[in-house]
């Protein structure tokens, strides 16, 4: 596909604040792109995660240093009206605590001295369909697991010869596999762990099987220990942070690192770097309008999907290049539509 082609469609959604289609896009241009070539660029060739890394090498290899990170986490996005498919399916919703009907996005995001670029990404897809023994419903499932599929993306990510030291992850991919995977290409990982996660704080412990949930350990707050996972060979630095959440309730969070040069604030400081992922899942929820389009097919499903992956892309470059946020950038160009509109219809107002 033609990077014009690429940049007309993600400068459209950066664009319009109503739904992304065809005709819409068609409208922008004044008719200079067909509704009908827009539909046939959809439905065409799969765009993939290796041509989402064409795309953002160049900008890539111009801010990579050696102490960047890669940050993996997933997203959902609920289309409960869209048809069912392999695609748009129901998911497991971590952030809501249920189940829920849309897409479910798996994305590897690299920062690195201030800049947040994605260079992979997987939709999870469930083309499998059973009968559940107990309630005797159809479901579905995947082929591979998002852990698999997670390491497959840093496989890539170091085949493409990105420079990181760690990468970083929440408690739903602090598995053992995921751990052995990333220390035996020669990485670093910082994840959180779930409370209950057993721990053993001595090597005679861990011999004898004497593990203990890591919220019942006596970590004090600010230091690191070293211990072992139940379950990982590799002695590991455990650390809890301790915050106050907006309705002044205190949260504990349970680190790991498997660099032991790490101190506590090192640990708590590189993991602060995962809340860009957070980021940029809204911003390609809010401004790429990854939700808003009415196609119907897996593909173009699909290809709508990488389009506004790569759109968050070039309003992060934007950003970068104007001194503003990505929501403050997307804001100036709705205030600017807001006003062309309000001319215009002065103008239709006094020649009536």
């Amino acid at each position: 596909m033609k990077k014009a082609t690429l940049d007309l469609y993600a400068d459209f959604l950066l664009s319009t604040h109503g739904a992304a289609t065809a005709t819409g896009l068609s409208e922008m241009v004044e008719g200079e792109v067909s509704h009908d070539q827009v539909t046939r660029l959809l439905s065409g060739q799969e765009l993939t995660s290796k041509m989402l890394w064409q795309q953002v090498k160049k900008t890539i290899r111009s801010v990579e240093r050696d102490d960047g990170v890669l940050i993996i986490d997933d997203t959902i996005q609920e289309k409960a009206w869209t048809d069912e498919s392999e695609l748009i399916c129901w998911h497991f919703d971590h952030c809501t605590g249920r189940t829920v009907k849309g897409l479910n996005l798996l994305n590897a995001l690299y920062h690195c001295n201030g800049t947040s670029i994605p260079v992979s990404f997987e939709l999870v897809k469930k083309p499998i369909q059973f009968s559940d023994i107990i309630t005797k419903k159809m479901k579905r499932k995947s082929e591979r697991t998002k852990n698999e599929m997670m390491r497959d993306m840093i496989e890539v990510c170091i085949a493409n010869m990105l420079k990181f030291k760690f990468v970083l992850m929440d408690k739903w991919f602090a598995a053992r596999e995921n751990f052995e995977f990333i220390t035996g290409k020669g990485k670093h990982f910082i994840a959180a762990l779930k409370s209950n996660r057993l721990v053993a704080l001595t090597e005679e412990d861990r011999d004898k099987q004497r593990f203990s949930p890591v919220n019942e350990l006596n970590i004090p707050e600010k230091t690191v220990v070293q211990g072992w996972l139940k379950g990982y060979a590799t002695a590991v630095l455990l650390t809890r942070q301790v915050f106050t959440n907006k309705d002044g309730s205190t949260g504990v969070l349970y680190l790991v690192c498997s660099d032991l040069t790490c101190d506590h604030d090192a640990i708590t400081t590189t993991y602060k770097k995962r809340w860009q992922v957070e980021i940029f899942h809204k911003s390609l929820k809010s401004n790429a309008n990854l939700a808003k389009s009415p196609t119907r097919t897996v593909r173009t499903q699909s290809n709508h999907v990488f389009m506004a992956i790569y759109a968050t892309f070039k309003l992060e470059c934007l950003s970068i290049a104007n001194h503003l946020n990505p929501f403050a950038l997307c804001r100036k160009l709705l205030v600017n539509a807001n006003r062309a509109a309000y001319a215009q219809l002065q103008r239709l107002q006094a020649a009536a």
